[in-house]
Order: structure tokens, then C-alpha cells, then sequence
């Protein structure tokens, strides 16, 4: 039962349960999450739930153990429809992604903590963290022009968008997606839906957006040093050996997405989207106007489709930018270091994805994909045996996981969550939580930061309990832990939130 008596979840199993809609006419909303963690899940965010399946062609709502209220639709929650594209279920900061760069740093080599506060300022001189904030800010980024960035934007981490930028063109292969193409599968729709913008006065900033490229922003948005614990298990060190995860070694953890160029392009659509609907005198589902939509094959879901691209293809540049750059600061401190991208996923993105046997966008808010060991869309690619990497953040004080999906993750649209979920919100945090506290439960875990007080709305006490939420994951068959990583330092932005 969740905190509001008002809705009734039906457990199913341990860790999971369902939401009913419409009085059992529709399929119920699929629930992730142990009794402990339903009881996190407060009434607007079940109410969010039930608008989002109520909403017009969509055929599957999946609400995870990190669910909490965003805009429209729960932050943590898949949302899967045949025939109609949603906006609010990707959100503004448009694919959002974690992405992991294993090092072959021995832990112990970063025990000192003189070494971590040379690696925390060589970093910070390379990848700037705050909403603003670009390249230009820093001693040693990289240059990106506006012409490189129209090439970004357009075409991904392709071979020669990598090489302008530094980065080694074989992460390409450890990306969910290194590219993202136009509504028609062609990169002419992108160039073209750029011009227009460009020729509309929609994108006056754009060169100063492409300049933030390789750079964190702020918010829940972080960069993390993190040592590899590997699980002693058969089929974790398999999959750790497929991954490319090294036991006892350092790896790096970074949350971002498509910054300042990402917000443009979705405020935009928002706009344009509820301006149809004004004129068309169209009811919003639930009566929130982040529910706004376009039905597949129209002028306006072909511009948000492209629109989404745009912005995804930015993101993975981003992170696959700040990846190298994080690397190139270890080599400054660590001479001779060497590392490789275990993976980079998204979780705020759209994608044509196959559903209970048909072809559907499935659109993950805050949900991360999961597809295990044999999938049909892993064929060809290095994970065809193991299922892929699922990188998942929980805070900097009890770690973070790698897990794999398993065979049940068919239940959640192959879906769990990204990260632990919110349990204060940001103004309650800094209401409630104590500055002093936080920066000493800091020191007392050796973990260093990169801020001289470390945010009280995105302190660990903000979130959920990850362990339990990880425990839901299991229990409800949808993935198991390979490896635990544990922080050695932060790199975060003190100011206001990003996404």
C-alpha cells in the first residue's frame, strides 16, 4: 500500500506489484519495488503513473523502485506506445546517460589523498561542472568550433567527429547508441531540421552551447573515482571479463547528458507542442500540460523526433568528450595510466524498440535499458553473450553497480531504474539536512570532493536506500549485481540544479 491509502498497489511477487487503471479496463501499471520501497512512492507520483497510461496510444506504463514526481510523467517510469510520441517522458535534459571508464590504476595507488586532490584539479582544469559554464572556462579543454559542433550535432561519435575531438573512435562500440538519425533514418533530416532552427532564430546560442561540450553542468549531474569490487561469482566474472571491468582497479562514473543545446531544443518542442494544443482546444491527459503529444507520422512528432536526435547525438559526444578528458588528467598525474570505456546508457531518451511482439517507441524517463544475454539487439555487438552493461548511480557514501539484465527484465519493458531516486525533494533537503553533518560524514569516509561544502539537496540522505532498492531489482528477476563501486572522489557543482 503507498503512503496515500487513495491508491491501491496489488503486490504480485516480493519486489513487485500493479497500479490499476480505469477501474481494470486497461492493462495496470507494472510496479517495481519491494513493501519497503512502495511506501517511498507518494500519491502524485502514482497519480503521474496512472495519467501517463491513461494517456492517448499509450499501451504500457512501468513504474520503477527509484520513481519519484518529475513533469508529467514519474521520473523512473517506461512508458511504451505504437502510435504516439510523448515529449515529458524524456524530459528537457534530453538522454541524460551514465557512462563508466575503466582505468588500470591500482586502487591503492590513489590512497593519498594528495594524489586524489592532483587528480580532482586536473580534472576540473579539462571538464567545468555548473549550468553555464563551457569550455572556455577551463585552462585544457578542447576547441570546439561551431562548424565541429553542427558535425556533433548531426552526426554523432562518428570516426571523424571523434578524431576532431580526441576521442579513440573504438568507445563508438561501447555506446547504447553512438548515433542517433533523423524521423526518416537519415542524417539529411537532421542537418535540415538544424538549418531551419538555425534560419528561425530558435538556436541564437548555438555556438556558445556547442562550446559546453565535454562539461558536467550541475544538479545531480557528477563526475565520480571509483574502485571496482567484482563479484566472486562465475557468471560475474564473466561478465566483468566482457565488460572489460579490472577488479581492485580505479574506474571513473559520470552522470550528464545534453546540456544547455539538449534544454533548448525540448523547451522548444514543449512550447510548440502545447501551442497545438491551445489552438486545437485539445485536453491534455490528467489535465497536465507536460503531457503533451504528437501521434506518429505527423509534421510535429517528425520535428520532436529529429529534435530528440539532435540533442542525443550531442549527449554522447558529451560524455564520450569528457571520458578522454578524464583520462588525459589521470595521465598528467599518473604517467603511462591507460583506460577504456566499459559502456555509456542513457536513460531519458526515446527508442523503436520491440514490445509484447510489436514495434514500439518506448520512452524511459529516469529507466535505463536492460536487455540480457541473447537479445535480438545485442546481435553483433560485444554483449551478445552477457546482455550489456547497466550502469547505476546510487550515491557517493554506499556506491554505486554494474549490473546485467536477466530474463525477467521482459516484465519491465526491458527497463529498471537509473539510479536510486529521490526520497527529499531539493527544497525540503535544504530544510531539513545540516551543511556541517554532510561535509563530515565526507571526511569521515576519506571520500574528497571537489566543493568546498558538498550540496545539501544532492546529499546521500536526499535518496533512497539503494541497497533496497537494488534488492528490489533482483527480487523482481529483472537484473544481478556484477560488480559494487566504491567513491574515492567527487566532482560535482554546487549551484542550482541542471535537469
Amino acid at each position: 500500500m503507498s503512503r496515500n491509502q487513495e491508491y491501491c498497489l496489488i503486490p504480485t511477487g516480493e519486489a513487485t506489484a500493479i497500479l490499476p487503471v480505469a477501474g481494470g479496463k486497461l492493462k495496470p501499471v507494472t510496479v517495481i519495488g519491494t513493501e519497503a520501497i512502495r511506501a517511498t512512492f507518494d500519491a502524485q507520483t502514482l497519480q503521474q503513473a496512472i495519467n501517463t497510461r491513461l494517456a492517448p496510444g499509450v499501451a504500457q506504463v512501468v513504474l520503477n523502485p527509484d520513481a519519484h514526481v518529475g513533469f508529467g510523467a514519474p521520473i523512473g517510469c517506461v512508458m511504451a506506445s505504437p502510435t504516439h510520441i510523448y515529449p515529458g517522458p524524456v524530459g528537457v535534459d534530453i538522454k541524460c546517460s551514465m557512462s563508466l571508464l575503466q582505468l588500470d590504476v591500482p586502487a591503492d595507488a590513489i590512497a593519498d589523498r594528495r594524489t586524489r586532490r592532483a587528480l580532482i584539479d586536473a580534472i576540473c582544469e579539462r571538464t567545468p561542472t555548473g549550468a553555464g559554464r563551457g569550455q572556455r572556462s577551463v585552462r585544457k579543454s578542447r576547441p570546439v568550433s561551431e562548424a565541429l559542433g553542427r558535425r556533433v550535432a548531426v552526426e554523432g561519435a562518428s570516426a571523424n567527429v571523434c578524431e576532431s575531438l580526441g576521442i579513440p573512435a573504438r568507445w563508438a562500440a561501447r555506446c547504447e547508441d553512438a548515433f542517433h538519425l533523423g524521423h526518416d533514418d537519415t542524417r539529411d533530416a537532421l542537418s535540415a531540421r538544424l538549418d531551419r532552427l538555425l534560419d528561425a532564430g530558435a538556436m541564437p546560442n548555438f555556438a556558445d552551447k556547442m562550446r559546453q561540450l565535454g562539461s558536467y553542468g550541475g544538479g545531480n549531474h557528477f563526475g565520480e573515482c571509483e574502485g571496482v569490487h567484482v563479484g566472486e561469482d562465475k557468471r560475474s566474472q564473466f561478465c566483468a571479463r566482457t565488460f572489460g571491468l579490472r577488479d581492485g582497479c580505479v574506474a571513473f562514473l559520470s552522470h550528464c547528458g545534453s546540456r544547455g543545446f539538449g534544454h533548448n531544443l525540448a523547451t522548444g518542442q514543449f512550447r510548440a507542442l502545447q501551442s497545438k494544443f491551445e489552438t486545437w482546444g485539445i485536453k491534455y491527459p490528467g489535465a497536465d500540460r507536460e503531457l503533451c503529444y504528437a501521434p506518429l507520422g505527423t509534421p510535429e512528432a517528425d520535428a520532436y523526433l529529429d529534435d530528440m536526435a539532435l540533442g542525443a547525438n550531442f549527449a554522447t559526444v558529451n560524455h564520450l568528450l569528457i571520458n578522454a578528458l578524464v583520462l588525459e588528467a589521470f595521465q598528467e598525474v599518473l604517467p603511462g595510466t591507460a583506460g577504456e570505456l566499459v559502456y555509456f546508457i542513457s536513460h531519458n531518451i526515446a527508442r523503436r524498440e520491440v514490445v509484447d511482439n510489436r514495434l514500439m517507441w518506448v520512452m524511459r524517463k529516469g529507466a535505463t535499458r536492460a536487455f540480457p544475454a541473447g537479445h535480438h539487439a545485442l546481435k553483433d555487438t560485444p554483449f551478445s553473450d552477457s546482455g550489456h552493461p547497466i550502469l547505476l548511480p546510487g550515491d557517493p557514501q554506499r556506491g554505486s553497480a554494474v549490473m546485467v539484465a536477466d530474463e525477467g527484465a521482459s516484465l519491465s519493458c526491458y527497463s529498471v531504474n537509473h539510479g536510486a531516486g529521490r526520497m527529499l525533494g531539493r527544497k525540503q533537503a535544504m530544510r531539513t539536512l545540516d551543511q556541517a553533518s554532510i561535509n563530515q560524514s565526507f571526511d569521515e569516509r576519506d571520500i574528497l570532493t571537489n566543493c568546498r561544502n558538498y550540496p545539501m539537496d544532492e546529499a546521500p540522505a536526499a535518496y533512497k536506500d539503494f541497497d533496497e532498492v537494488l534488492r528490489s531489482v533482483k527480487l523482481a528477476g529483472l537484473a544481478s549485481e556484477v560488480a559494487r563501486l566504491e567513491a574515492r572522489f567527487v566532482i560535482k557543482d554546487a549551484s542550482g540544479a541542471d535537469d
